[in-house]
């Protein structure tokens, strides 16, 4: 749980930082943040938030029987923290958070196609009420569970909505193995269905 609280802490004091900088509109006109659905439908369901910075953009023009294409290449940085529950059971209830880099491919009719990779991921599970036995008396224990190395990689498409405030919708198939689970490791898949906001476009 220290950890989960500490990469949010880094990760929100960043834009506090940035905020307080002489460059505050060049840093958040290349932001934009997203929220959406996170689960596996049947098993477990929650929420998840993020944001990402636009580190860089190439455009490439293609012909294509005689008609000029281009399409727009993004080199992201990003960050999420999500929250999901068996509602059922809660025997699958935990929180994430996850840091990398995204590539985006974005056509002129507004379709997208990307791949996220973030090599520094947590995943803290919460048990459902649990008690242990301590110098002979049977205590409760308190928020109960452990937390696991949890990269991820995610492949997605989405729709652009350019010069809207919610600026597009994404769908993605997110694969998170968690490490040193039972001395082993637990492969995960969830879907992601969510919409981005860029807050820039107010001004338009």
């Amino acid at each position: 749980m220290k950890k989960f609280i500490i990469i949010f802490t880094l990760f929100y004091g960043i834009n506090l930082l940035a905020q307080n900088q002489g460059e505050t509109s060049s840093f958040f006109d290349k932001m934009e943040y997203k929220i959406g659905y996170s689960g596996t439908i049947f098993w477990s369901n929650g929420l998840t938030v993020g944001a990402e910075y636009n580190w860089k953009e190439i455009q490439k023009n293609k012909e294509r029987k005689s008609t000029q294409r281009t399409n727009t290449h993004q080199f992201l940085f990003n960050g999420n923290l999500g929250f999901a529950t068996n509602f059922a059971s809660k025997t699958d209830t935990g929180g994430f958070a996850n840091f990398g880099i995204t590539w985006r491919r974005t056509n002129k009719k507004g379709k997208q196609f990307s791949i996220e990779v973030n090599p520094i991921g947590y995943y803290r599970s919460f048990l459902p009420e649990t008690y242990e036995v301590k110098d002979g008396n049977l205590n409760k224990v308190f928020l109960p569970g452990r937390g696991y190395y949890s990269p991820s990689i995610s492949v997605g498409i989405g729709r652009l909505r350019k010069g809207k405030v919610r600026s597009a919708s994404y769908l993605n198939v997110n694969f998170s193995p968690r490490f040193n689970y039972n001395a082993g490791t637990l492969p995960t898949f969830s879907v992601q269905y969510g919409f981005r906001f860029n807050f820039k476009n107010k001004k338009r």
